[in-house]
């Protein structure tokens, strides 16, 4: 079968839904599938160690346009070490403000004030900290006024380069990836020239994050992708009741395909991570984002009380709390920093309990739960118990629920520090049956299954 994917995120770029259709890719390709992908033109971020794409796999890297093109050209050039040039602006504002620095406002005429006013929001400012700033507001405006946000530049040159490839390569299946909400009128456009089309959704375009005054036009878009795909691949089933609800549409338009693990992925450590536990006291760890529903101050309360224990964090922008506790008690709470994918598996696997944190809409379940499953290590979930994520782990038999209070989180912690110091931690080197299903293999191979079921049909 031959399947054409329109991914603007892709590796290098680390964010989960590139990993899941690196994922996907890399195990469709492995089960004699011809694969292409077309994604925007991106320098990736973090350190890498994300699963690798097999040769074979023709990547089209197209450019993003002038918006993210131009930033993360400066910000890959900062990284390699290129010195800043000072522009012919930075010096004339330099000029101007030098020249009102030692005069009263009030003797200052019409130039001389809008000087001055340039020397104060700049004061301070280093050339690439403004650079940044302008950039974002620029961005900012662009995406009050284009849907979703500036990035739909992409689609502009995505679209021309789509068309050529579709006329050479003519796949039995489009896949398009969102988000970003743009890559969908894409797949709209491959329907309308007669390709079978599936659009991998995962959330609702109408989300409880979509900003206000797009929401009524994500509806929109989410209609007519209801209306016109083939298949819609989403990540709950919550998010297929709810797309029924508001579209009318069947449940045979939907197709459940989780986020996953590597089966395949080996935990040896080459020794370069220079990570090391300690085996005389419970260790934790927390791989991941933070929002403001996710909260972790309980628990590190509970870490900190808890002798013989400690946190370990990898995350990209830790919150300030996180931080101070850190400060506070550095070695009961650890900052890894942003991990490379393949190194933070191995952080996974090396510990003796993973934390996740409930989502905020009872009814959806973290992608880091799903890459959890694979390590083979006790998880522990931070939620009500009533949520899809406790429903799951309950069900694969690999971890519990705790309530997002420290003095029930401490009680666990000391349950299971007491059993590792006398050697019955009910860890493991092993998976349950229950969570194989859960494997990228597993999931590759189940939704080709049924989408060779509905291209023959």
């Amino acid at each position: 079968m031959r399947i054409f994917l329109v991914a603007y995120e892709f590796p290098p770029i680390p964010s989960p839904q590139s990993l899941r259709w690196a994922y996907l890719v890399r195990e469709l390709c492995a089960l004699g599938h011809e694969v292409r992908v077309l994604t925007a033109d991106l320098p990736g971020y973090g350190l890498g160690g994300l699963p690798e794409i097999p040769e074979d796999v023709l990547v089209y890297r197209v450019w993003p346009g002038l918006l993210s093109a131009g930033f993360n050209f400066r910000r890959t050039k900062i990284c390699k070490g290129v010195p800043y040039r000072r522009s012919a602006f930075d010096s004339t504002v330099g000029l101007l403000a030098e020249g009102v620095r030692n005069l009263p406002y009030d003797e200052l005429n019409r130039k001389g004030k809008f000087a001055y006013w340039v020397r104060f929001l700049l004061r301070g400012q280093t050339p690439g900290v403004l650079a940044r700033k302008t950039v974002a507001f620029i961005r900012s405006r662009v995406s009050l006024k284009v849907f979703p946000d500036y990035r739909a530049e992409w689609a502009f040159w995505a679209r021309r380069k789509m068309r050529s490839i579709l006329r050479e390569f003519s796949p039995d299946l489009v896949v398009t990836s969102h988000e970003p909400a743009f890559t969908l009128p894409l797949g709209m456009e491959a329907k309308r020239l007669g390709f079978r089309w599936s659009a991998d959704l995962g959330d609702p375009v109408a989300a409880a994050y979509t900003p206000p005054h797009w929401v009524a036009r994500a509806l929109d878009v989410e209609r007519e992708v209801c209306c016109s795909a083939d298949l819609i691949t989403v990540t709950t089933l919550r998010t297929i009741e709810v797309l029924m609800s508001r579209h009318g549409v069947g449940e045979d338009h939907f197709y459940l395909l989780t986020q996953g693990f590597d089966r395949e992925f080996r935990s040896v450590n080459s020794g370069s991570d220079g990570i090391e536990f300690d085996p005389d006291r419970l260790e934790l760890v927390y791989t991941g984002s933070f929002y403001a529903f996710r909260r972790i101050n309980a628990l590190l309360q509970a870490v900190i009380e808890t002798p013989k224990t400690r946190i370990s964090i990898a995350t990209i922008s830790p919150p300030q709390d996180v931080l101070q506790a850190s400060e506070a008690h550095p070695e009961k709470i650890r900052l890894m920093g942003f991990l490379p994918h393949d190194e933070a598996l191995r952080l996974q696997r090396k510990c003796d309990v993973l934390v996740n944190i409930a989502n905020d809409d009872p009814m959806q379940i973290p992608g880091k739960i799903y890459e959890y499953l694979g390590a083979g290590v006790s998880i522990l979930h931070i939620g009500d118990g009533d949520d899809a994520a406790s429903a799951l782990i309950e069900r694969v038999g690999i971890g519990v629920c705790e309530k997002n209070e420290s003095s029930a989180l401490a009680s666990r912690l000391t349950l299971w520090r007491n059993e590792k110091l006398a050697g019955r931690l009910n860890n493991a080197t092993r998976r349950t049956p229950g969570v194989e299903p859960y494997s990228w293999q597993a999931l590759a191979e189940k939704f080709w299954r049924h989408v060779a079921d509905m291209v023959r049909a």
